[in-house]
């Protein structure tokens, strides 16, 4: 016993010694030499393993930029610092997937539940961007009453304008379109803003509302017993909990399924992200609901959705499909040794890591099968890619799909396939995800040898099966309708209203 003591105060300690390694390093300058060093790391890392890596960009541009990025770094620089540069070169790459990973600071386990007993200073307020200014929609706990539809001018000082213009650079879709930056951004604004300023215990903003201006000062406030009491019953996930995958974080379900009528017509699914945790269950009750009600519309709402599993989406697809489909093409890797560049210890804590340990030989077999060749080029095998039989309960009304600029991802692959297959409407505004695929799947964890900022290389080209447009832009919509802060702030959708307006012409004029 006392050794398996003696060998947890060891853990311990050598992961404060970690912590605190990494946090003198993270603020520490490394040398011009060593920083470019680190510029052709990546690109060598870049070209090894992505397969995609000049689809939007030419090679003759990319390699200029490494160059003259390289020209302009002629002093030390911390990692931070160093991120700033050479994150807005890997964003004109134009993959949404592809960025580096903004060095942090670390904290202990004490510092953690330090911070877990405090509310949150940003996120307790929800925000939207439009033409570059950045507003307050919605004020979660009336933080001294500031109002929905207040901007916020600066933040300590410093002009918001100031920091978007640099928070831009660091954030790209996939391919030109031109919706997905202003969701993205918004989620992410004070994420930087944090990385680059550390978790303070106060902060002031400037903000206009009305006409007038205003100081504010953001305490990050302790949390009541009555407040933490709450927090571990979040965190308790029963039944309903589980199917409609609750996130504790925000207090919501990514799932949620409902009818928008009284006679049960109309059938809603909302799908906030595809994380698969019970999503096949969820889809199984949810789709028997439907044919037991003999709805004859469904919608299926998939804005703000980043994206996620593919199985979960080709399982959704299942349920809409007519007849036997293949939900993506053959997905693309570089060589037959990548799928084994997938850091398989990544994050493992002691005894994840003996877990992982034992099966290692049996993962390791399965990757080295796990490709063929064709053609000249090599292939993962995936079983999205494969033949997929309808479902026995698969929907046979008429689809209508919901999306916008933060439909991301696995969001865009599966409309993309909607849209070509002509199976849905989609209603809202072009996708932040390319019509014709995306790089990602799995990734490659990479670490710049000398500043140690991480670079995830996403390792799989997947593409639906379509008939590609070509056009480097996102799934656009059949009816374009769009919403305004205003409309949010007073909780409108004129996207959805469009589609139950289009219903009930439909239901007065069944044979138009």
């Amino acid at each position: 016993m006392k050794k398996y003591v003696l060998i947890l105060i060891v853990l311990i300690l050598g992961s404060c010694t970690s912590i605190s390694k990494h946090n003198e390093q993270r603020t520490s300058f490394v040398s011009p030499e060593k920083l470019k060093e680190d510029i052709d790391f990546t690109y060598s890392k870049l070209k090894e393993m992505h397969p995609k890596l000049y689809w939007y960009i030419s090679k003759k541009d990319l390699d200029y930029k490494f160059d003259s990025l390289k020209q302009t770094i002629d002093k030390p620089l911390t990692p931070i610092q160093f991120y700033f540069k050479l994150q807005p070169i890997i964003a004109t790459i134009r993959e949404g997937h592809l960025s580096l990973r903004i060095p942090r600071k670390k904290y202990t386990q004490k510092e953690i539940k330090t911070l877990e007993r405090k509310k949150p200073m940003f996120s307790r307020f929800e925000y939207y961007i439009g033409n570059d200014h950045l507003y307050i929609i919605e004020n979660k706990d009336s933080i001294q009453n500031i109002k929905p539809g207040t901007e916020i001018l600066s933040v300590n000082d410093i002009p918001v304008p100031e920091l978007m213009k640099k928070y831009k650079t660091l954030i790209s879709s996939d391919g030109f379109n031109s919706t997905f930056q202003p969701y993205f951004l918004k989620d992410v604004f004070f994420n930087f803003y944090t990385a680059e300023n550390g978790f303070v215990d106060s902060t002031t903003i400037e903000t206009l509302y009305n006409g007038q201006r205003k100081k504010y000062t953001l305490t990050r406030e302790s949390k009541s017993k009555t407040e933490l009491k709450k927090d571990k019953e979040q965190e308790k996930r029963d039944q309903e909990k589980k199917l409609n995958d609750y996130v504790a974080f925000s207090n919501s379900y990514n799932r949620n399924f409902k009818f928008l009528d009284k006679d049960s017509t109309v059938a809603y699914i909302k799908v906030k992200s595809f994380s698969r945790e019970y999503s096949n269950k969820f889809y199984k009750e949810t789709f028997e609901k439907i044919k037991n009600a003999k709805s004859s519309y469904l919608v299926i709402d998939v804005r703000n959705n980043y994206g996620g599993s593919l199985d979960e989406i080709n399982n959704l697809y299942s349920y809409l499909a007519p007849e036997p489909y293949v939900l993506i093409k053959p997905s693309q890797v570089t060589s037959k040794l990548t799928p084994l560049r997938t850091n398989y210890f990544r994050k493992s804590k002691p005894f994840e890591y003996a877990l992982k340990s034992i099966f290692y030989p049996s993962y390791l077999f399965g990757q080295t099968f796990s490709t063929y060749k064709k053609d000249g080029k090599v292939y993962y095998k995936m079983k999205a890619d494969k033949p997929t039989k309808p479902n026995k309960n698969a929907f046979n009304g008429k689809v209508f799909v919901l999306i916008n600029g933060g439909s991301f991802s696995a969001s865009s692959i599966i409309t993309s396939k909607l849209k070509n297959d002509k199976r849905v409407v989609l209603v809202g505004e072009e996708t932040g995800g390319a019509n014709d695929g995306t790089v990602a799947g799995f990734y490659s964890y990479q670490k710049l040898p000398n500043s140690k900022i991480k670079l995830p290389i996403g390792l799989l080209l997947v593409q639906p099966n379509i008939n590609f447009t070509n056009t480097y832009r996102g799934v656009i919509p059949d009816v374009t309708v769009t919403e305004s802060m205003q409309d949010i702030i007073e909780k409108k959708d004129p996207q959805l209203d469009w589609i139950i307006s289009e219903i009930k012409k439909e239901k007065e004029n069944p044979n138009k």
